[in-house]
């Protein structure tokens, strides 16, 4: 493969024109990824037409609007890691380690790894991309629903990581998910199922909703129990970035996520929020020998940060290489080379090099921009810890409600937001913890789809989840990554006892 299209691209990134545009579009970004609920898609959708009417090229729009995208997977961490409160589906494993660094003062630091994690995500995606694009096109084409549920079932297989001391609850709170993804629509058969013949449950519960209820509304509660009880303390906020050993304590984890949340986003459908999951969960069960990961540990910080920046990068291969979006924003991206009248595809990279070089050289500079822009902010982003009291609790609540609203436009969904955060205060006073239940919920509503839609084509025979060579090599890995822990522990036991 010949990589010509690469040193034009180039050429079209470093103009200055486009690095303007570039800059431009990680700005935006990053400030829309940090508001809950906007997201990378609905700032590309407003974008599109302002850039199309503009009359930019093609290939400056393209820059503009990739800006938005990976600026928006930087920008959702900083909402996530201070106020508990991810700004888009991605960021949702990064507060499991991100917020409790925050609160022992440690957010300077949060965000610096997170900014470094994305920044090794992002550009080694990015690599991945230049070489790769076409043959992992190829896997993406394998992947029907059979795969697709069996991928969910290995997905599933990693959550063992995250059982801890109290399977039970764990286990409790992946059926909380589960069950929560039965709500709504039934697209195959058109029922509606528990909707209570309220409208606003007709497409289901919302992702977006369920998150900030659990997380953001759940922690204002609890927040504001510790004000009536009077052990409320304003957090100290450490300027101290990250040391050396810091960077290469991540170094790894960030990588292996990398190459996760890149396959993983090379699979049309699945997106930010599984590549993240899996990643953390990877992470877990791998390195949480002292039970750290939850409470702060850098490591469960950067996985889900560098796994969700490379998803990203990896969504647009599908898209230039099989015209299939890999994710909502890449399908709005996917428009706006209809616009131009441009036809994605594998004859995509010969017919518009300058086209598709430009794209993928304004991420390599992109990158470089955001880390370059974001480092020094953050310990300006830090110090919103530093408000007091009164101003924290309502502002987080105000942005939740805020986030909700200009979403979905429907009190009902604000309303529905705060009786999950009551539920998730509830389980949290029980021990529970969140993100079983978020798993749950984000890879049950593929796996239901998958699973029905590969039923279907074989006429209800489930022979079809065994029947291709990639869906078998799926289910030797989840039955590997379930059964060989335990049985290396059994094997380790015997040589334990007489060493004792």
């Amino acid at each position: 493969m010949s990589f010509d299209f690469l040193w034009q691209g180039f050429g079209v990134a470093l103009l200055p024109q486009n690095l303007l545009i570039g800059l431009i579009g990680c700005f935006l970004g990053t400030m829309i990824g940090a508001l809950p609920a906007i997201g990378p898609i609905n700032g590309i959708a407003l974008l599109l037409p302002i850039a199309y009417t503009a009359g930019l090229p093609p290939e400056s729009t393209l820059i503009l609007l990739a800006g938005v995208y990976y600026g928006a997977e930087y920008g959702g961490r900083i909402s996530s890691i201070l106020l508990n409160v991810p700004g888009d589906a991605g960021a949702v494993m990064t507060a499991l380690d991100g917020y409790p660094m925050a609160r022992r003062g440690e957010a300077t630091k949060a965000l610096a790894i997170s900014g470094i994690s994305s920044f090794i995500g992002g550009i080694l995606a990015v690599v991945g991309m230049t070489f790769l694009a076409v043959p992992l096109s190829w896997l993406a084409i394998k992947f029907g629903p059979a795969e697709y549920f069996v991928l969910m079932v290995f997905a599933f297989a990693t959550l063992g990581s995250m059982v801890g001391h109290e399977p039970a609850k764990t286990l409790i709170g992946c059926v909380l998910g589960l069950m929560l993804t039965t709500i709504g629509l039934d697209a195959t058969s058109g029922a509606y199922r528990f909707t209570f013949e309220q409208a606003e449950l007709h497409d289901g519960i919302e992702f977006i909703i369920l998150v900030i209820g659990l997380f953001s509304i759940s922690e204002v509660l609890l927040m504001l129990e510790h004000q009536l009880k009077g052990t409320l303390r304003p957090l100290a906020v450490s300027g101290a970035y990250p040391s050396w050993a810091d960077i290469r304590f991540i170094w790894w984890p960030s990588v292996r996520a990398t190459v996760i949340g890149f396959v993983i986003g090379v699979l049309p459908g699945t997106g930010a929020s599984v590549a993240s999951a899996v990643s953390y969960t990877t992470e877990k069960r791998l390195n949480d020998k002292e039970g750290t990961f939850g409470t702060g540990d850098m490591r469960g910080l950067a996985a889900p940060e560098a796994a969700n920046n490379a998803a990203a990068t990896g969504a647009f291969v599908p898209m230039l290489t099989l015209g299939v979006p890999g994710s909502g924003t890449t399908a709005v991206m996917l428009g706006a080379l209809m616009l131009y009248n441009i036809q994605p595809g594998p004859q995509l990279f010969v017919e518009q090099p300058k086209l598709v070089g430009g794209l993928i050289a304004s991420m390599y500079v992109g990158n470089l921009l955001l880390l370059v822009m974001n480092l020094p902010l953050v310990q300006l982003f830090a110090r919103v810890l530093l408000m007091p009291n009164w101003i924290l609790i309502p502002g987080i609540t105000a942005l939740s409600i805020l986030g909700v609203y200009s979403a979905y436009a429907s009190v009902m969904s604000v309303l529905i937001m705060f009786g999950i955060g009551v539920a998730g205060y509830l389980l949290r006073k029980l021990g529970f913890d969140m993100a079983p239940i978020i798993l749950g919920f984000v890879l049950g509503r593929v796996m239901e789809v998958n699973l029905r839609n590969a039923l279907a084509l074989s006429g209800g025979d489930p022979g079809i989840l065994f029947a291709s060579p990639l869906a078998i090599i799926l289910w030797i890995m989840a039955g590997a990554i379930v059964i060989l822990p335990w049985w290396l522990r059994r094997r380790a036991r015997p040589t334990a006892v007489p060493a004792a």
